[in-house]
């Protein structure tokens, strides 16, 4: 039977009313080839992953800032796709890097906050052997690894990156880092040993992340570079103060050098990819690992309220931009909220791995991802929300977004927003909309129910030092 139901007849009108019939669904399948994963003997997508520190929600120029410009994020952002309610799972660094890098929350393995400092952290303290990280199921399928800057999910010998899958390793171990004196207890290093640093840190981190890209332009890699800007201490060159005398906050305009050192950073590795002829091959992902720390470094998470480390939107809601030229629609805005969790599942899937990836000692990963593959609804296929619901939890204090209802459970203070009318959190509807409360309440428990208790709470200096 034909399309319309009826015989068709053999004149040319008929076979023109026919492929007109069939061309949207021609269009579809070649939309659909477009996004295909890669098949045998098909190169792999590169795998760019930069990660900022503290940087807040609306530092960007394409959010809203206007005293420090920041056109190579606001291309990235123009190239790709800016998520407007884009998520990471805790306010705080090591515990919203561990979820990042393992595609799960990091309450499910113990690791739920901040350490401290490596000298003072508890003994084990990082990312158990036994929760495969992306690193180390890339490298399995034949990735070349490096990781560029911050690490701090991991501060003994089996927990360190060049045992957690990463080829290379340039940068510190612990949370934070002097820009230009070098602090001799956390050192830079070189895989296990330190090395000296010429100049600014961050355009070290560069310097070394764009020089991976030209040494492995033949070969699928995943270069992963948490760059530690804009996390305290605030420290600057002075000639690249002069260039934000307009700023009378000294403070600020400290901060403003470093997110544009920061920025041209994130500049210099998407030109890499282009003089290498790599952007089209290549997945570029970038976030904030929480929310902007205001009071510590000056930025900004409006219209949001809170900063890290609080569980309002302003600690845990983030910059998060995804470019995958020729893959993902530039230009994208999307609003339907997504996590961090997300990129783990979205790089396998992407690098044409089973969901979950193989383990890197060959055994079935029994494991779930709590993230999902982003390419299905960005691209339309999916028209549902990536997520029904998000949760958190950092000692007593929890959340939990379920819809557009966001819940606050801080201390014996429990809080209910609507975030669709009220992005600030300034009207607590908890008194007046008990039964969302206890719908929310419901849902966080049955997450709940699913962890484990912290490995360890956070000792002296427990900061990011």
């Amino acid at each position: 039977m034909s399309l319309l139901g009826t015989t068709p007849s053999r004149g040319p009108g008929a076979s023109f009313a026919l492929a007109t019939l069939l061309l949207p669904a021609v269009l579809l399948w070649c939309a659909t080839l477009s996004f295909a994963r890669p098949g045998e003997g098909e190169r792999k997508p590169n795998v760019v992953l930069i990660v900022a520190d503290d940087l807040g929600y609306a530092d960007l120029g394409v959010q809203g800032a206007r005293d420090v410009r920041t056109p190579n994020l606001d291309r990235l952002a123009a190239e790709g796709v800016r998520f407007t309610a884009g998520y990471v799972t805790a306010p705080l660094c090591a515990p919203s890097r561990a979820a990042l890098l393992t595609g799960r929350y990091g309450q499910r393995f113990g690791l739920e906050t901040n350490p401290g400092s490596e000298r003072d952290a508890a003994a084990g303290f990082g990312v158990p052997r036994d929760e495969p990280m992306l690193a180390e199921r890339l490298k399995a399928a034949g990735y070349a690894t490096a990781i560029v800057g911050k690490w701090h999910v991991g501060y003994e010998a089996e927990l360190r990156p060049q045992r957690r899958g990463f080829d290379s390793f340039f940068g510190f171990l612990s949370g934070s880092s002097r820009y230009v004196a070098r602090n001799l207890r956390n050192p830079i290093l070189r895989g296990d040993e330190p090395t000296k640093v010429e100049g600014y840190l961050t355009d070290a981190f560069t310097r070394e992340a764009v020089e991976f890209i030209g040494a492995h332009a033949e070969q699928p890699f995943f270069l992963y570079v948490p760059f530690n800007a804009v996390h305290v201490p605030l420290e600057a060159p002075e000639p690249d103060r002069e260039r934000f005398a307009g700023i009378s906050d000294e403070k600020r305009r400290t901060f403003a050098v470093m997110l544009s050192k920061l920025d041209s950073g994130v500049g210099a590795i998407l030109a890499a990819l282009d003089e290498k002829k790599l952007s089209e091959d290549t997945l570029v992902i970038f976030l904030s690992d929480n929310g902007g720390a205001t009071a510590e470094n000056t930025s900004r998470n409006a219209p949001l309220r809170g900063e890290k480390p609080e569980l309002y939107e302003g600690g845990v809601r983030v910059p998060f931009l995804v470019r995958w030229t020729g893959k993902l629609k530039a230009g994208t805005v999307e609003a339907r909220p997504v996590s961090s969790l997300d990129v783990v599942p979205t790089v396998l899937a992407a690098a044409g791995l089973a969901k979950g990836g193989g383990r890197p000692d060959g055994k079935t990963d029994d494991k779930p991802l709590d993230g999902v593959d982003l390419v299905p609804f960005l691209t339309g296929k999916s028209k549902a929300r990536p997520h029904d619901a998000l949760f958190w939890r950092i000692g007593k204090d929890s959340a939990a977004r379920v819809g557009d209802w966001k819940l606050v459970v801080h201390g014996d203070q429990t809080e209910l927003y609507d975030l669709t009318e009220d992005l600030a959190e300034k009207t607590n509807l908890a008194k007046r909309r008990p039964e969302v409360v206890a719908k929310l309440r419901a849902a966080y428990e049955a997450w709940e129910r699913q962890l484990v208790a912290p490995r360890w709470t956070p000792t002296r200096g427990a900061g990011d030092e």
